[in-house]
């Protein structure tokens, strides 16, 4: 079914990325991330609910929001770095800092709340690319990644940052 999604409607959700996001390389990926989607959920297509053309456009919607916050947020960090100017090197150490007390405390919880965390936080990944790997529904995902969060947040105010 991927095959045949990216043989028929392959380049028409290349340009349907490319129109939203004016980037060749991310419409690129945003297809192959559209198809290896679809090929992960292929089980989930029910044709008598929908085309397959509609359900690839329903996941390549998706993606390119996926790939509109990324860049969002890609863009507020390189701002904030650039507004910072002449602090870069404190706030440089404060993030090595930062980075090592949150490596030490997702240490300290279970490996179901540290995987969540990992793989949404800091990878970045979308609830359900995570949960469809890890074999959980998404509610249980979320609610890994809620309590998780609370275990961090005490683990860390516990803990004592070396100078």
């Amino acid at each position: 079914m991927a095959r045949e999604g990216y043989d028929r409607h392959g380049a028409e959700l290349y340009r349907f990325a490319l129109a939203r996001l004016s980037d060749d390389a991310a419409a690129q990926d945003v297809v192959q991330e559209t198809i290896v989607r679809a090929w992960r959920a292929g089980d989930r297509f029910d044709p008598s609910v929908a085309s397959l053309r509609t359900w690839l456009f329903a996941i390549a919607r998706n993606v390119v929001t996926d790939h509109l916050i990324a860049r969002g947020r890609a863009t507020s960090l390189s701002a904030a770095a650039e507004a910072h100017g002449e602090d870069h090197m404190s706030d440089q150490s404060a993030a090595v800092a930062d980075a090592d007390l949150i490596t030490r405390a997702l240490e300290l919880i279970s490996d179901d709340h540290r995987a969540a965390i990992v793989e949404t936080y800091l990878r970045d990944r979308s609830y359900e690319d995570v949960a469809g790997e890890l074999g959980v529904p998404v509610s249980t995902l979320r609610s890994r990644v809620f309590h998780g969060l609370r275990q961090l947040r005490t683990a860390m105010a516990t803990m004592v940052v070396e100078p």
